[in-house]
Formats: C-alpha cells, sequence, structure tokens
C-alpha cells in the first residue's frame, strides 16, 4: 500500500515548499518543515523569519528584498530547484502564499502552514474566530476599520507596527466608541508574548512590540458614527455641497446597479461619490472609479471615501466623455451627473462590458428626453421615483415633494 502521513513522498514536481513559522520558530515545527528547509537549496524569507531557522537550514539564505518584489521574480528565477518560502503563520492568510499562487500552480508547490496570528489571539481570548470581524491593516491605511466599529463588534485586526494601536484607539475615541475594551497581543507564540487592556479613550499603552494582534470589544457613545449594513446612508455621513444622491434615491439606485462580487463600477459625474462609496462597502471585493470633472469635489470624494472606510476608490478628475479614456473596462455603470452633455450616455453604453448593467438618474427634462429615447429604442426598465416629506407650513405639517427623479437601467446584450 503507498505510504500515508505527514511524511508520505511527495511528487517530484513540488519544487516550491511554503512554511509557516511562528514566534516559538524551529520548535514550533513539524518533522516535515524541519526537513523541507534543511533540504532546500535557498530559503527565502523576512530576516527575522532566517533567523529562527538558522540552526536547521544548510541552503542560502536570502532575505527579501526592500522594497518587496510582489513578482517574486527570484524565487520563480529558481524553479525546478529545491526552494523554501518562509512565512509569518497561515501563508495564506494576507501572506506571501497568495502573492506566490498567482505565480505558481498549486500541484508546484508544498504549504505546510502554522497557526496564524489572529487563530492564537481567539485561542487566548477565548472568542468564536466565526463570530470575529477579522481585518489586515498591515500596509494599509486604518480607515478601513470604520464599516467594522459597531456595537457590540468583536474585531481583530493585523497592524503594522508599534504605533497602530494607539492610532486606532484614537480613531475609535473619535468617532464615539471611546468607551471600546483594546487588547493588544504582542509576539504571540514567542517568548516575549505578552497582552495589555485599554480603553480607546484613556489608551496609554507604551513601548508595544511591533509584532502584535489588536483586539476591539466595540462599545458606543449615544452619537457614534455607526455606519449602517444597509444600502442608503444617511446624507449626513457624507460632506456634500449639494450634489448629493438623496438618501432614499441611493438605496434604489445601489438595488438597480446589483453589485456582484469582484466587479468593477464606473461613478459618472460623482458628484460627492455617495453611489461609488456604497457600492464598495457592500463588499471587500467590489472597486469603484468615481469620474468628476470639479476639482473640490473631487478632493471631497476622496475624503469621503476614507471617512467611510473605502479608501481605496479611485478619483479620476476630468469631464466626460473624454475622461473615459485608458479606463478600466466597467462591469456596471451609473450616471448621475452630466449624463445630458454631448456624447457622455452614447459612450459610456459603448465602454460597458457585455451584460454589464448601466443605471442612470434624471432630474432634467433634458437628461430625461434622453433616457425615454434609450429606453425606446433599447428596452431596459424605465422608472418614476417621486418623494415627499413631512415640513412645516406654519404650525401645521404638510407633505413636500422633491424634485421627481427618472431611472432608467439596462443591461447591455
Amino acid at each position: 500500500m503507498p505510504a500515508k502521513g505527514p511524511l508520505a513522498a511527495k511528487p517530484a514536481s513540488k519544487w516550491l515548499t511554503l512554511v509557516g513559522i511562528g514566534e516559538d520558530g524551529v520548535a514550533g515545527l513539524g518533522d516535515e518543515a524541519k526537513q523541507r528547509i534543511a533540504e532546500a537549496e535557498v530559503v527565502f524569507g523576512g530576516k527575522r523569519h532566517l533567523a529562527l531557522v538558522a540552526s536547521l537550514a544548510k541552503g542560502e539564505a536570502h532575505p527579501w528584498p526592500t522594497p518587496f518584489d510582489a513578482e517574486m521574480r527570484d524565487v520563480l528565477a529558481l524553479k525546478g530547484r529545491k526552494i523554501c518560502v518562509l512565512a509569518s503563520g497561515d501563508p495564506f492568510f494576507h501572506g506571501v502564499g497568495v502573492t506566490l499562487a498567482r505565480k505558481v500552480k498549486p500541484d508546484e508547490m508544498l504549504v505546510l502552514p502554522a497557526p496564524s496570528s489572529l487563530s492564537l489571539a481567539a485561542s487566548r481570548l477565548g472568542w468564536a474566530l466565526q463570530d470575529v470581524e477579522a481585518i489586515s491593516l498591515h500596509g494599509h491605511p486604518i480607515d478601513p476599520i470604520r464599516p467594522l466599529l459597531h456595537p457590540g463588534a468583536r474585531i481583530l485586526a493585523l497592524t503594522s507596527d508599534a504605533d497602530a494601536p494607539a492610532a486606532i484607539a484614537a480613531l475609535l475615541d473619535e468617532l464615539g466608541f471611546g468607551p471600546s475594551r483594546l487588547t493588544v497581543l504582542e509576539a504571540l507564540g514567542g517568548a516575549d508574548e505578552a497582552h495589555r487592556t485599554s480603553r480607546a479613550d484613556a489608551f496609554n499603552l507604551k513601548n508595544i512590540n511591533p509584532l502584535n494582534v489588536l483586539a476591539l470589544e466595540i462599545e458606543s457613545t449615544p452619537d457614534a458614527r455607526v455606519l449602517p449594513l444597509t444600502a442608503g446612508l444617511a446624507d449626513h455621513l457624507f460632506e456634500h455641497d449639494g450634489q448629493i444622491t438623496k438618501r432614499e434615491i441611493r438605496a434604489i439606485t445601489l438595488s438597480a446597479l446589483a453589485p456582484r462580487r469582484g466587479e468593477l463600477l464606473w461613478d459618472i459625474g460623482a458628484g460627492s461619490g455617495s453611489i461609488g462609496i456604497e457600492w464598495m462597502l457592500a463588499h471587500s471585493s467590489l472597486r469603484a472609479i468615481a469620474i468628476e470633472a470639479d476639482g473640490e469635489r473631487a478632493a471631497r470624494i476622496h475624503r469621503n471615501a476614507a471617512h467611510c472606510g473605502v479608501p481605496g476608490l479611485a478619483v479620476v478628475g476630468g469631464a466626460a466623455p473624454k475622461a473615459f479614456a485608458k479606463l478600466e473596462t466597467p462591469d456596471a455603470i451609473f450616471i448621475g451627473g452630466g449624463g445630458s452633455d454631448t456624447g457622455v450616455l452614447e459612450k459610456a453604453i459603448k465602454a460597458l462590458r457585455s451584460g454589464g448593467r448601466l443605471v442612470a438618474n434624471a432630474v432634467t427634462l433634458e437628461m430625461e428626453a434622453l433616457l425615454l429615447d434609450q429606453y425606446n429604442s433599447r428596452g431596459g426598465d424605465l422608472t418614476r421615483i417621486a418623494l415627499s416629506r413631512a415640513a412645516a407650513v406654519g404650525s401645521m405639517q404638510a407633505w413636500r415633494p422633491a424634485m421627481p427623479v427618472t431611472q432608467w437601467s439596462w443591461v447591455k446584450p
């Protein structure tokens, strides 16, 4: 019968081994991981990782270059030889394994993971991982944590350095989450492991180990800036000059755009950027490009995107349709402003991929006439949206109608 278990023979085609390693170094490795490191002709890794296995590795030690080469040229150049790559914990949890998998086929590499830092953190705290919000802020701004800040939430955040916990605590305090409990878990799995806790609004922890995970138990004050999970955020959550797709219309528009995992949206005439922002809030895989001719509004979109936790929203300055040049083909397009300008609607339709969705809103008669013409020639759905809000009329209340919106939604054949 063929050999079974961790020491069973592996196909010769597996020239690359990824070994997850913790702060306990060689002591925490299994027999096969030790064997693969010892047999490797070249061992890649960070300087800290290479130092941890120095007593075991016999091949050439090759530290990662600075800046890091995401193309992995040095590793790929050695294909066919016995190569080992060291990574922190689980190589496929925000690790180098994700980068390598884009370049190397799964059947060419053997992966021997260790527990991730988040698994270790959850085990120390007694938290169920399936009930925890996990986020990597390593090498990123801290703004993406904002959508996760809900009363009662538990969050585990990978941080960048010793300064990140204090910066996150300050952000929480600023946003009305000062009562939240923050636990800094340092050097997990190593001899210097330590856990320290503080409230966000009284954070005073010093000399934090750069290798840390931050655990957050979110509590809020009555005026906390909570970003709801549904489409149609309150208008006051966006900075704007009046050029904003209002809350109710925005919710209907997002429903018509129907975002799907991994898609790209063009938000044409973006104004405050609210449509692109809420598109990206729907799922972390979604991307958006806000196209805005007014420089002041473009700067405002950047601020709104950061304040809503999606700083990755791309902003392209310039007038449509000229600004479409060289942009990546979109899966969906929203036209909120400037749609009646010459060529905008036609070139947006041309740019959209087959099967993509286009949604355009009109408040002017000129834009409405264009949408009616497109509806008659191309089909789709034409909807009239009329809203009224209660408002004071003297000492009484009455309905005050908002400007009606005509919406055309269409799927490109």
